[in-house]
């Protein structure tokens, strides 16, 4: 028997209650006054935030700001220290994992296999939470429609182990995808992409929004956040510094001063989404001769 096989075993044995779509709006993810320590440290601190139906919500900062730890106790793999966390009404605690597997789905930052599964396999892994229920007849047409959607359609037959990072970023997104709940969380989706498929993720992500899922994504390239994202969190230290629409939100203060870095932000000439790029030295031109092979020394460039 087969790990898809298996897995859908497993959950086809259990007993669960599938969940209503949410209605657009609706808090699909809540978390109230959470702290979170990891050994001596006290990683997140007196958070506060919603995941709405049909909503994009970026999760930005500075690495150690507390993004994927903030991700990771919204998924209920990592249990809080004090508050709550709630998915679809209820304290995440009181789901069962087959349950919780029906409302929320995750992308970790690495995917890691220990045998060669063919590409689609893996994907279907995705579909086993839905075993035993009427959504298992839509299991074929979820697989191929996020295979399609995450371009790795054409090379379904290869093991997992022989793909680039990318290619293995997109199946594994794909896996997240087949499994079709209307709580996506995604840590750092587009960090081992390029450009174009960096553009795919956050249209994907615009997409299932659309169609009324939330949507929570850790996102290092604020440009993508501030294109793509409804609103976005800032967090710094372990708490959250802003929170509202990128344009409001995407401050030259604010950002200065979580990076630890002078950016500037101005407007996209065309969509009027902000850019945020780090302030820089204007170049000298003989740096500027230097880089084009060209001396300064007038000696050697008289004519």
């Amino acid at each position: 028997m087969g790990v898809t096989s298996k897995l859908t075993g497993l959950f086809a044995r259990s007993r669960r209650t599938v969940p209503d779509r949410p209605l657009p709006g609706a808090a699909v993810a809540e978390i109230e006054d959470l702290r979170l320590r990891l050994g001596d440290r006290e990683v997140l601190s007196g958070i506060g935030l919603t995941a709405v139906a049909g909503e994009v919500l970026a999760l930005v900062g500075p690495n150690g700001a507390g993004k994927s730890s903030l991700l990771a106790a919204l998924a209920a793999d990592l249990p809080a220290t004090s508050g709550t966390v709630r998915i679809d009404g209820r304290p995440v605690g009181d789901w069962s994992a087959p349950d919780l597997a029906l409302r929320r789905s995750v992308l970790p930052q690495s995917a890691a296999l220990s045998f060669p599964f063919p590409v689609a396999d893996v994907v279907r892994m995705g579909r086993a939470p839905w075993a035993g229920t009427a959504f298992a007849d839509a299991d074929d047409d979820e697989v191929t429609a996020a295979m399609a959607a995450t371009e790795v359609t054409h090379f379904a037959r290869r093991p997992f182990s022989a793909l680039s990072g990318g290619e293995r970023a997109r199946v594994a997104l794909a896996r997240v995808l087949a499994q079709r709940a209307p709580l996506l969380l995604l840590d750092e989706p587009t960090a081992a992409l390029d450009l174009r498929h960096q553009e795919l993720v956050l249209r994907i992500c615009r997409e299932r929004a659309a169609a009324g899922d939330a949507v929570v994504v850790v996102l290092h390239d604020l440009g993508l956040a501030a294109a793509y994202a409804d609103r976005a969190a800032v967090l710094h230290d372990g708490r959250i510094a802003a929170d509202g629409v990128p344009s409001e939100v995407f401050r030259d203060e604010l950002l200065s001063r979580v990076y630890r870095q002078p950016v500037e932000v101005f407007p996209h000439p065309r969509t009027g989404a902000p850019l945020v790029v780090p302030l820089r030295e204007p170049a000298r031109p003989e740096a500027d001769d230097r880089r084009a092979g060209v001396s300064a020394d007038p000696d050697l460039t008289r004519a």
